[in-house]
């Protein structure tokens, strides 16, 4: 106890010579003083509004040792929360057991007994919430927290859940006098000292010392109130300097070396257009704001230094020019997918895929051979399969999906698979010869498809086909 109250003492030296600085800079804070514990009567009592029924009844029920008994150290991380841990030291000679009945009073007595002077240690995470910027007061704080902790008694310990309220009263900027109560859950079956942790309450009382404040450009504002916090500057720009003398400090100066006007935050108009001079792409010619302080002679909002067309209205995405058409279909050429071939604007200035061509193409499709069982092509398919080839491309920006189907013959698994497989032999081959793979798609139906009888050769041969639908 001897070294604790040592290590205490040089704590106390050291936040006194670093609170020199406002509350607000002050992110850390140690306290330190004296913990009480409750015996355990909050737990012991059978109904709820009983657990704080004789809360202050401190000589009966609250164990306090002689010292320092307790420290924390928190740091404030935003929005009046602050994350501390607390360390605290007690001796249990006060335990409540139960409750007895007391015949002379007619009532049943909480029983305190000593559980053998039970050493009593706890390590404790606190997350506080402030509420001294709500009451708007300077010296009184009250707080409300929760938290976690570990607390050992005797050889008994157990994790606690944590929560409570507090009262700091702020004798200066970075002394106060600290108060809090916390109420510390146990989830211990029993309430047998020595054995298990009981549900108690434990109370604070000590000296708080805020530190932590810097001020790196020595102007006499801190860093946290300082605008311009690396630079020395004047009180009533918050610790800003002007340059120019002209009334606006240099942070919030457009023009910080030459002295201008407020509505221009600190820069001249030369032209008198009502825009800055270095915001005025044309600053010794009055134009239009909304073309940063250039003319635009024809009105087509590109300002004339940037106009290809000058005289011409066109769109800023082409230079102030119109758009041109090559092909007269009445789409752009900067939308038209087929710019050199007429087209429809519902097909993105392509042509679109009409029946005689699907017809076409399925022509085509009826008339691939393939090798027996298999997805490979026979040779005299390839003039074929060039030809549809040649049509997609007249149609660049239009989709395909390839169909399998097969005759009746063999398993329907090994017909799907391979229905499958020379469509997907057929897509292979177009995008082989230029056509993009985000324009087809291949799937196959084995036999369950057919589109004549399957009990005949002829019909067999009509059943083995590709064909070919346009995807809308």
């Amino acid at each position: 106890m001897k070294n604790l109250n040592k290590l205490f003492a040089a704590i106390v030296m050291f936040a006194g010579l670093a609170t020199q600085a406002q509350d607000s800079n002050n992110k850390w804070a140690v306290s330190f003083g004296a913990n009480a514990v409750d015996g355990a009567r909050v737990s012991a009592a059978s109904k709820f509004e009983d657990q704080f029924s004789q809360y202050f009844d401190a000589k009966k029920y609250w164990n306090i040792i002689p010292s320092v008994s307790y420290v924390n150290v928190s740091r404030y991380v935003g929005d009046n929360f602050s994350f501390g841990v607390t360390g605290s030291v007690n001796k249990m000679n006060k335990f409540v057991s139960g409750r007895i009945y007391d015949a002379t009073t007619n009532t049943n007595e909480y029983q305190v007994s000593n559980p053998g002077d039970l050493t009593y240690y706890a390590a404790d995470a606190v997350i506080k919430y402030s509420f001294q910027d709500l009451l708007k007061s300077k010296w009184l704080e009250p707080s409300a927290h929760i938290g976690g902790g570990y607390t050992w008694l005797g050889d008994a310990s157990a994790g606690t859940l944590n929560g409570g309220l507090g009262l700091t009263l702020w004798f200066s900027k970075n002394v106060g006098l600290s108060l809090q109560s916390t109420y510390k859950h146990s989830f211990d079956d029993t309430r047998t000292p020595n054995v298990d942790v009981a549900t108690h309450l434990q109370h604070f009382a000590g000296l708080t010392f805020k530190f932590g404040a810097k001020d790196t450009d020595g102007d006499g504002i801190y860093d946290k109130d300082d605008a311009c916090p690396t630079e020395a500057g004047l009180v009533e720009f918050q610790g800003c300097p002007d340059s120019d003398k002209d009334g606006i400090q240099d942070s919030k100066d457009s023009c910080p070396d030459v002295p201008g006007l407020a509505e221009f935050n600190g820069c001249p108009d030369t032209d008198g257009d009502g825009i800055a001079d270095k915001d005025d792409a044309c600053p010794d010619v009055a134009g239009l704001k909304s073309l940063g302080g250039c003319p635009d002679k024809d009105g087509d909002g590109v300002a004339d230094k940037n106009d290809k067309c000058p005289e011409v209205k066109g769109p800023k995405e082409n230079g102030g020019c119109p758009w041109p058409d090559r092909d007269g279909d009445g789409v752009y050429d900067k939308d038209d997918k087929c710019p050199d071939v007429k087209g429809t604007a519902a097909n993105q200035g392509c042509p679109e895929v009409t029946d005689e061509v699907m017809k076409k193409l399925n022509d085509y499709g009826k008339t691939i051979l393939f090798d027996t069982a298999k997805s490979t092509f026979q040779k005299q398919t390839y003039p074929v399969l060039e030809a549809m080839t040649a049509i997609f491309k007249e149609y660049p920006n239009s989709s395909f999906s390839i169909e399998g189907h097969t005759d009746s013959d063999g398993k329907d698994a090994a017909n799907q698979k391979l229905s499958e497989e020379r469509a997907a032999a057929v897509k292979a081959y177009l995008v082989e010869r230029g056509i993009d793979a985000s324009r087809l798609s291949s799937k196959g139906f084995g036999e369950t498809m057919p589109v004549a009888t399957n009990k005949t050769k002829a019909g067999k041969a009509q059943n083995r086909r590709v064909e070919v639908k346009l995807v809308r």
